[in-house]
């Protein structure tokens, strides 16, 4: 997490974020599978700055969003935290929150410290870490989890807020994550106040809706902040899906990356009827275009380990 890289022009404000595992055939004869996983986003001030080339930014960190790929024995797991924005006003850097927060969670699962079962438990745990902090980040987020027992052949999942993902199988969605929202464009938050505050919206971890799929080879799972959903209709995401070639790390990549910079462009569209736009008209608002806003996508590929050599 403290490792920072600089891109070239095409991908400025991107990262990649991939590990490609193998492992070998079960004992009953079934292969295991692995994700070949990879990553994009875009801060909402690099539309100010066009993605110059050469810029420097944190590891898994895009503006106010943060994010993780990890992996312990026969578990893959991801993570997606949107920090809230509002923080600014209070001279709180928005970004602090999530990304300590996805550190925390990243490492209890780099020491094996979770139960597969439980990804809601992953996110009390290390939001328990921040509030006992001596030095708590002040700030609030979503925070969606999803941990795949590559053994077992399931998805576990837990989504606090508007962040989410999606399981694709044969060109159409089986599964998405649920939203939650207090009321239109407030979903619901993790929270810490600085000490007099009393007056910030706080939900509990246990809040999240939890659920538990079961996936196969060939599936496709996408997981992102609201940046890309508020900007993105599901339409669209399966058609860029469509273009994925094979599982390979490059296909995977090309294809996360023409997603999140769709939605960017999107989001900065002023003529178009964008998710957010469709939401804010049904909540009586007039409103047209996208919703400008960090976009954080993580794309993983379903496929089978490879075999160990004899």
């Amino acid at each position: 997490m403290q490792s920072v890289l600089v891109y070239g022009r095409q991908f400025a404000r991107c990262v990649m974020g991939y590990v490609p595992y193998d492992a070998s055939v079960h004992a009953e004869g079934r292969r295991r599978m692995r994700l070949v996983t990879a990553s994009c986003g875009y801060s909402k001030d690099s539309a100010t700055n066009n993605n110059r080339a050469g810029q420097v930014f944190k590891k898994d960190i895009f503006g106010d969003d943060a994010c993780f790929v990890s992996k312990y024995k026969n578990y893959d797991v991801l993570g997606v935290a949107d920090g809230v924005g509002g923080w600014r006003d209070y001279g709180i850097d928005p970004s602090q929150f999530p990304g300590q927060l996805m550190k925390a969670c990243e490492r209890l699962v780099r020491l094996g410290n979770f139960n597969a079962q439980s990804p809601v438990a992953i996110i009390a745990t290390s939001y328990k870490e921040l509030l006992e902090s001596k030095s708590p980040s002040i700030g609030s987020s979503t925070a969606c989890i999803i941990i795949i027992d590559n053994e077992k052949q399931t998805l576990h999942s837990a989504n606090l807020g508007d962040s989410g993902f999606l399981v694709v199988r044969g060109g159409k969605v089986v599964h998405r994550s649920e939203e939650q929202q207090h009321y239109f464009n407030t979903p619901f938050q993790l929270s810490i106040a600085p000490p007099g505050l009393n007056t910030i919206l706080s939900d509990s971890p246990e809040s999240a809706s939890s659920s538990s799929v079961p996936i196969k080879v060939g599936d496709i799972v996408l997981m992102a902040t609201d940046g890309l959903f508020d900007n993105m209709p599901e339409s669209l995401i399966l058609k860029e899906l469509a273009k994925i070639k094979d599982e390979t790390l490059g296909s995977m990549q090309s294809a996360v990356n023409a997603i999140a910079e769709r939605a960017r462009e999107f989001a900065y569209d002023p003529n178009y009827m964008s998710p957010f736009a469709e939401h804010a008209r049904e909540n009586g608002m007039e409103f047209l275009g996208g919703k400008p806003d960090d976009i954080t996508v993580i794309l993983s590929a379903v496929c089978y380990a490879h075999e160990e050599s004899s």
